[in-house]
């Protein structure tokens, strides 16, 4: 009667059988209790911006990793250390000698090791991406800021190590295609003892006394084109100070000096979190640079001279990266702490709009024209 359905009473009472229910940490409300507000909607629409902001903020970061830069004192004994090269000088390939010689006293013959090829100079000065030290293809003085294609600053240590373990191949020298032959290429791996040492391409007949190997002094241009010069095993995908460089000769006797620094580094990546062991590791050296080239007397030597030093340190770059579980734990605990946050909020915001009713209505009571208790 009156609307009054006797078995919806009766069904809110526990089925009789249903133990498991008594236990049921999640009360629910049936459908006509349920009332929707144009405030809850608000804060809906809130709450699901910032989840969507925070779970992109968070599918980034772990996306990027956690990059650990580490310095440690080298431990063990080294004997020797890889160098590779690729330089064009402007110089036949007859009238240029290769050396190189070490705080050990050894000199090595190097052009014996290394792969010369006959080349013409136009074939690479106006190749893409060619720069003088410290400046870019249009001249600009590179500062190492802005944006760069993976990003500010430096590239991602995992796309370090999966160009490193590209199969690494020299490229091939151009062909000549009938034009005249007045340069160089100069390129190959060589092992050198891991000292401090002088790298050095003179002309012949200079620098070291030889009978009947003298080369007229209007034959010297030492302008080049470095394509590679790297330390350790060779990843042609690893780009150094000196990659793609080019320095030209204003005069015959022109001395190019480039001072390197060389610091061993290992690039490891790491999946998942604590001391599980690295998935993927490259062992390489970075190195800085600087030049000093100027005019010198024919009393002097000019030539290309590389002068470098193995620092005493290690570098250790290292890229964690949660694991997949980890990562979805954190995400159900950003978007739980963002529904608790906004539900908080929007109790507090229901609670002061109802203060502030009140009050309104406390203080239109007994004013003319106000809707008092009269239709009680």
């Amino acid at each position: 009667m009156n609307g009054y359905n006797e078995k919806s009473h009766f069904d809110d009472e526990p089925q009789p059988g249903s133990f498991v229910r008594a236990f049921d940490a999640f009360p629910k409300s049936k459908p006509q209790y349920v009332t929707r507000t144009s405030g809850g909607g608000k804060w809906t629409v809130v709450m699901t911006v910032i989840s969507c902001i925070l779970l992109w903020s968070e599918l980034a970061r772990w996306w990027r990793g956690e990059e650990t830069h580490t310095f440690a004192v080298e431990k063990g004994v080294s004997h020797s250390m890889q160098i590779n090269l690729d330089i064009v000088v402007k110089m036949k390939c007859k009238d240029l000698h290769v050396n190189v010689q070490d705080a050990a006293g050894d000199r090595i013959l190097a052009a014996s090791r290394l792969q010369e090829d006959a080349t013409n100079w136009g074939q690479w000065v106006d190749a893409k991406g060619v720069h003088r030290l410290g400046r870019d293809s249009q001249g600009r003085v590179v500062t190492g800021s802005g944006w760069h294609d993976e990003g500010f600053g430096e590239e991602h240590v995992h796309d370090i190590v999966a160009m490193g373990r590209k199969r690494a191949r020299w490229a091939k020298t151009p062909r000549l295609w009938g034009a005249e032959a007045d340069s160089c290429r100069i390129y190959g791996s060589l092992d050198l003892n891991k000292v401090q040492g002088d790298f050095h391409i003179t002309a012949r007949g200079h620098g070291y006394a030889e009978a009947g190997q003298h080369l007229d002094h209007s034959a010297f241009n030492f302008s080049h084109v470095i394509s590679e010069l790297s330390f350790g095993p060779y990843y042609p995908s690893l780009v150094n100070p000196l990659d793609r460089t080019i320095n030209l000769a204003e005069t015959h006797f022109y001395k190019f000096q480039y001072f390197m620094s060389v610091v061993p580094t290992i690039y490891s990546v790491q999946r998942g979190s604590g001391s599980a062991p690295a998935e993927r590791t490259i062992f390489t050296n970075q190195y800085a640079v600087t030049e000093q080239s100027h005019e010198i007397s024919e009393r002097f030597v000019p030539g290309l001279f590389f002068k470098y030093d193995i620092e005493p340190i290690l570098l250790h770059i290292e890229e964690r990266r949660d694991g997949f579980l980890t990562f979805a734990v954190k995400i159900i605990n950003i978007l739980s702490g963002v529904v608790v946050a906004c539900h908080w909020s929007f109790t507090l915001s229901e609670w002061l709009r109802e203060v502030v009713g009140r009050r309104r209505r406390k203080q239109s009571e007994g004013v003319i024209g106000a809707k008092g208790d009269y239709d009680d």
